[in-house]
């Protein structure tokens, strides 16, 4: 059975709250999340990698870095393999 992440370590008092509340299922979602400036960047962003070919790769990390990448993924709203790809393109493409 794979351990679960100590996310809870790198998060502030309100991420708690909000993670608390999200596990007891207690959380509504606001209808004005995401504005149009943010929904046409994330709709540019997935345009761009849409149709790019994607390789699997191995790769070992410390464990606090691994799951300080996890919180900030959560904090984010993604999955933390899209963020690690996301920080790498980040710092190939300048």
């Amino acid at each position: 059975m794979a351990r679960e992440p100590k996310i809870g370590a790198f998060l502030d008092d309100d991420e708690k709250a909000l993670v608390t509340a999200i596990e007891q299922k207690k959380y509504k979602a606001g209808t004005n999340f995401l504005t149009s400036d943010h929904l046409e960047h994330f709709q540019a962003a997935a345009r761009a990698t849409l149709n790019e070919e994607r390789a699997r790769i191995s790769l070992r990390l410390p464990k606090s870095d691994l799951e300080r990448l996890k919180a900030k993924a959560l904090r984010e709203g993604i999955p933390y393999q899209i963020l690690i790809g996301s920080i790498l393109h980040k710092a190939v493409s300048g």
